[in-house]
């Protein structure tokens, strides 16, 4: 459950992070040289928390929380007021349809900004100015699946089910009919022939996701029961093995150490959506520590997936 002082707490994290310009990481295409602009300066919306998706999703935990817990209209509304206004989002879109843009942050941040949509048309705020960049990124996150042969399996950002996931959830709720048939067809293509997943191959140190259990919870969503359980016990004919323990991290200030523990709050997302809520417990507690008052290289992004965890009810579709 999200309680008012925990909401409080996330909401603190989240305002924290998405006004914080420095430190940043930037990943532009040059075509020209030139002077690299400020980050405000191509992202008057998503300056913030590091890096351009970290800025979204962190967006997306203060629409969620205002959500679940209005009474945090005075903190959050006036911030989300003013980085999704009409004028900050088309300049966002113009940065998308530059040079720079074209693949710039495929598919995870995509993805998440759709994700970020969905939850303002849940919210009945914001999601006019945003519409923009939605479809076009709708439109694009189609496009891509269409044209790739083969899934993206790895437990960080270019995982393709997690996209998935998050674009089915902005297609549905938006009724982007053209992306619903797209993700099904294409998790269809690239999972359903999946058998034996080797699950003592997790995790790998740069994991924030399980491709495996992410995969799963996918194709829980676009399956009919009896076929998703039968292709669920071929998937997972040995248990979950391994997957089933929280990972462990030993130094939280390392950036990719930190990874781990997402790992433990994606997984506690997992579960919970596959029904597995001890389990999904197990992983929750041992990622919450870690999610505020810790190194930045973590207190950036680690409270939206705390989130996505302990919203699972609220994250999943119809």
């Amino acid at each position: 459950m999200i309680d008012a002082e925990l909401a409080a707490a996330l909401a603190r994290v989240a305002l924290a992070n998405v006004e914080r310009e420095y430190p940043r990481r930037v990943d532009y295409l040059l075509d020209a040289p030139g002077e690299i602009p400020s980050p405000r300066a191509c992202h008057p919306a998503f300056y913030g928390s590091y890096d351009w998706h970290s800025a979204v999703h962190m967006h997306w935990l203060l629409a969620r929380l205002l959500r679940l817990q209005p009474a945090l209209e005075r903190q959050v509304a006036p911030v989300l007021e003013r980085h999704l206004s009409a004028g900050a989002m088309q300049k966002e879109l113009a940065f998308f349809r530059g040079p720079g843009g074209t693949t710039f942050e495929r598919p995870y941040g995509w993805a998440w900004l759709l994700e970020l949509q969905a939850e303002l048309l849940r919210l009945g705020r914001w999601s006019q100015a945003v519409a923009p960049l939605a479809l076009e990124l709708a439109d694009r996150l189609a496009n891509y699946l269409k044209n790739s042969p083969y899934p993206v399996r790895s437990g960080a950002h270019a995982n393709t089910a997690f996209a998935c996931v998050l674009g089915l959830d902005y297609a549905r709720a938006s009724g982007h009919a053209p992306l619903v048939r797209e993700i099904e067809s294409t998790a269809r293509r690239w999972y359903l022939g999946d058998r034996d997943y080797p699950v003592f191959y997790e995790p790998s140190a740069d994991d924030f996701l399980s491709p495996g259990l992410v995969e799963a919870l996918l194709l829980k969503r676009i399956l009919p029961p009896g076929e998703f359980s039968a292709w669920y016990g071929a998937l997972l004919a040995s248990g979950f093995g391994p997957l089933a323990h929280p990972p462990q991290g030993v130094d939280h200030a390392d950036a990719k150490q930190s990874h781990l523990d997402g790992l433990c709050l994606s997984r506690a997302w997992c579960f919970a959506g596959l029904g597995y809520p001890e389990l999904a417990r197990t992983h929750l507690s041992a990622g919450m520590p870690h999610v505020g008052g810790g190194d930045y290289v973590g207190e950036h992004w680690l409270a939206s997936f705390a989130m996505l965890a302990l919203s699972a009810e609220a994250q999943r579709t119809p």
